[in-house]
């Protein structure tokens, strides 16, 4: 079992939040593009939908890979502690 740093987790999480304010921006900006579509959506635009999903599920994967670190260090101050901060 690893254990994460609380500073790690917390970059992993700001990673996360940081990959759903980026991507969501790009791909709108990628469809107002003048080659993304002609008779419907290019493969200009394909690929970039693509990256942006394959780049949000990954953000959301390492997030959540913060939060559970997050909640464990979190966890683990209490248990040591005997009291809740």
């Amino acid at each position: 079992m690893v254990r994460l740093s609380s500073r790690v987790s917390g970059l992993l999480l700001a990673f996360g939040v940081w990959s759903w304010i980026i991507w969501p921006t790009f791909l709108k900006n990628i469809a107002a593009d003048d080659r993304s579509w002609h008779d419907g959506p290019t493969g200009f635009f394909i690929v970039h939908l693509l990256l942006t999903a394959v780049s949000l599920a990954a953000g959301t994967a390492i997030g959540g890979l913060g939060w559970v670190g997050l909640r464990a260090a979190r966890k683990s101050k209490t248990d040591h502690e005997g009291v809740r901060t």
